[in-house]
């Protein structure tokens, strides 16, 4: 079993920099941090090789595209052991952009995005609540996304 890797303060602090502004360079982190460009490209392929960095990504603002409806889907199963054949269905849906399988009062929780109320309306009775396996689903539309943060490495131990 191979040991899990232990970040150090500048692990912490490159990843730091790196979530709250992933454009910046190489060489910018390393004047902030006080160290050489080289360090930093060496400890961001560790980081990398280890799997704490896996990739990055662009955010697009849904709403600007026309997606005025972010929700939350409750999901109970007929059984657990239904997941995996239910979360392959989800997965097909392309208004679901997250789904994890949860404790608690539902077996699965996702995040959509649609265009309107009638367009959720209709994923959720033409896609999702005609997946084999689902029981029956709760919908909770988000009104307004008040915390939006990766997690603050210098201030969460």
């Amino acid at each position: 079993m191979s040991k899990q890797y232990e970040l150090d303060d500048l692990d912490k602090k490159i990843l730091s920099v790196l979530m709250s502004n992933s454009k910046t360079t190489y060489a910018e982190i390393a004047k902030k941090l006080f160290v050489s460009a080289g360090t930093i490209h060496v400890r961001m392929n560790k980081l990398m090789n280890v799997g704490i960095i896996k990739g990055a990504q662009l955010i697009v603002d849904e709403s600007k595209l026309g997606y005025d409806i972010c929700a939350y889907i409750g999901v109970y199963l007929d059984k657990s052991s239904m997941y995996e054949r239910v979360a392959d269905a989800l997965t097909g849906i392309p208004e679901i952009i997250e789904a994890h399988y949860t404790t608690g009062l539902y077996n699965i929780f996702a995040k959509i995005i649609c265009k309107d109320t009638k367009h959720l309306r209709d994923v959720l009775h033409h896609k999702i609540q005609n997946i084999q396996g689902i029981q029956r689903t709760e919908t909770f539309i988000s009104l307004e996304k008040a915390v939006d943060r990766p997690v603050d490495l210098l201030k969460i131990p």
